[in-house]
């Protein structure tokens, strides 16, 4: 399905406004959920750039560019690059953060899903709350005005762009996971996820060093390059999936199957899909539809390690 026209970014003032004001009954909702109840914390004022997430992609970006240097090459610098995508982008934010805690697709032991979202908290995205928590209000209030990526605002607002700013869906988490600040664990990874990339790269430079693989050649592919990497792979699911690619299903929203995300995604780019069946651990349907975070499940499942594994039901679609 082709493109349609995005129209350009509103200003921080105008975005502000209207997410306070409301002018849609997406809107009036959002401020509903976005207004603290008694005991809950207060959000930041929805406007102003955020400048220290601003000055932390801009580091990661130029350290993933000095990795590529020559100096820096190596077959086991690239080895940890590619285990690390996997752990961080496959375990981590596609099996743990999304299908597992955002849509509860499936179930695990504690000590399971504890590891999962370890591995996500890894990929420096935030912590299992935040991520979770705007991640479920996206799908409440998706390509709306109160969709803090909305890909109508554009494809660089949806890619990145809406992490620069302060957004009024951060006040909606508390609200909206309930569910994991119960557990003591995810509370400490939420607050101490970037302290985990401290001691990845003590690991790795330790592990360069003994082996004469070269212990900054290991942290800097092994952290600030695949970092890069997994951090626009899995944006493009926010914006490339809402602007190309096909529209099987009636999902209420952009959301379209894009082949060549899915394929840097272990399957997240059959975004149709998952918008029109939220829940289902299994995003590839038809012919072709390669999910390979759903191979990741289903082996969990024959290893007993999965259960209550939840699929769609409606006609044409894969129940088992």
């Amino acid at each position: 399905m082709a493109a349609t026209p995005r129209s350009r970014p509103a200003a921080p003032h105008t975005r502000a406004v209207a997410a306070i004001t409301g002018g849609s009954s997406a809107l009036r909702r959002a401020t509903a959920l976005h207004r603290p109840r008694r005991g809950e914390p207060t959000a930041l004022a929805p406007a102003g750039r955020r400048w220290g997430t601003i000055g932390f992609m801009v580091a990661i970006h130029l350290l993933a560019l000095l990795a590529l240097l020559p100096r820096f090459w190596s077959l086991p610098a690239l080895a940890s690059l590619l285990v690390l995508y996997w752990l961080t982008a496959c375990l981590g934010v596609t099996v743990g953060y999304h299908r597992l805690l955002s849509h509860r697709a499936f179930r695990v032991p504690t000590w399971l899903e504890r590891f999962f979202a370890t591995c996500g908290a890894l990929s420096c995205q935030h912590g299992p709350i935040d991520w979770v928590g705007l991640h479920r209000h996206h799908h409440k209030f998706s390509d709306t005005e109160a969709d803090h990526h909305n890909s109508n605002k554009g494809f660089w607002w949806s890619h990145m762009a809406w992490m620069f700013e302060e957004i009024p869906a951060m006040a909606a988490v508390p609200r909206l996971t309930g569910d994991l600040a119960r557990d003591p664990y995810y509370r400490w990874l939420n607050n101490w996820f970037l302290s985990l990339q401290l001691v990845l790269g003590l690991l790795l430079f330790w592990i360069g060093s003994v082996t004469g693989a070269g212990g900054w050649a290991l942290v800097l592919w092994g952290i600030p390059l695949r970092l890069v990497l997994v951090y626009h792979c899995t944006w493009l699911v926010n914006s490339a999936t809402h602007c190309w690619g096909q529209a099987p299903h009636a999902s209420g929203d952009n959301a379209m199957n894009n082949p060549w995300v899915a394929a840097l995604t272990f399957g997240e780019g059959w975004h149709n899909n998952h918008h029109a069946f939220p829940h289902s651990a299994r995003h590839g349907f038809g012919p072709g539809q390669l999910d390979l975070t759903w191979l990741h499940i289903k082996l969990l499942q024959r290893l007993g390690l999965a259960r209550q594994v939840r699929l769609p039901r409606a006609a044409g679609r894969p129940t088992a």
